[in-house]
């Protein structure tokens, strides 16, 4: 729903000086911002007080803003998460609108369009530039050998990055080009894939992926 006055915001981010020109851009389009914070436990801290129309979040800052996300779902659901970042990663994006988040949004683009931005969540539109958009299209038209995994009762287990990874090394990439996608280096990935393997109590990467696709 649209607030009826000045949409109020709490804005977190560790990075000060850019929390003031947030802060400028949101209060020059007309927002209003309640309180500031410089990590997750305070941008939660600040939503359960304040109770705001939107909470603007960087995913980046101690604590994790895709953690604070998801929390403040839960504890205030009629607030909107929206998410301020540089990161244009896919893990970052999918796990952001899994956490919750209505919106993602840039560092980059135009400051005075934040405002806008926000209001635009509050009528119920997405917040996120085109190339992110035409990235969740992609995810949507996987090939069903991707998507039929989400019914497999293993993959409850995968964290949504594990979840990410396997995916990947089951469309055929390696772990370098997997770690290329996902902007993680190899060795990370390698971990994920160690992790995978002891979840589901199997040996090797191929095992695992038969035991995700339920075969």
């Amino acid at each position: 729903m649209v607030s009826a006055g000045p949409i109020r915001v709490v804005l977190a981010d560790d990075h000060a000086p850019t929390r003031a020109s947030v802060r400028q851009a949101l209060e020059g389009g007309g927002c209003t911002v309640v309180g500031e914070a410089a990590s997750a436990d305070g941008a939660i801290a600040l939503v359960r007080e304040h109770r705001p129309d939107a909470a603007l979040l960087d995913i980046q800052m101690p604590g994790s803003g895709i953690r604070a996300a998801q929390a403040i779902g839960q504890s205030a659901p009629e607030t909107a998460v929206v998410m301020l970042t540089h990161s244009s990663a896919d893990g970052d994006l999918f796990d952001s609108l899994r956490a919750g988040a209505a919106g993602y949004l840039l560092k980059d683009a135009d400051p005075h369009t934040l405002a806008d931005a926000l209001r635009g969540v509050l009528a119920g539109e997405a917040a996120m530039p085109p190339r992110l958009v035409a990235r969740i299209l992609d995810e949507f038209r996987a090939p069903a050998k991707r998507r039929f995994w989400r019914d497999s009762p293993a993959a409850g287990r995968l964290s949504p990055r594990e979840w990410e990874v396997m995916q990947l090394l089951g469309d055929g990439l390696s772990t370098d080009e997997v770690a290329a996608r996902l902007f993680l280096s190899p060795t990370t990935v390698r971990v994920h894939v160690s992790t995978v393997l002891r979840k589901l109590r199997v040996s090797d990467r191929d095992s695992a992926l038969r035991v995700l696709r339920g075969e």
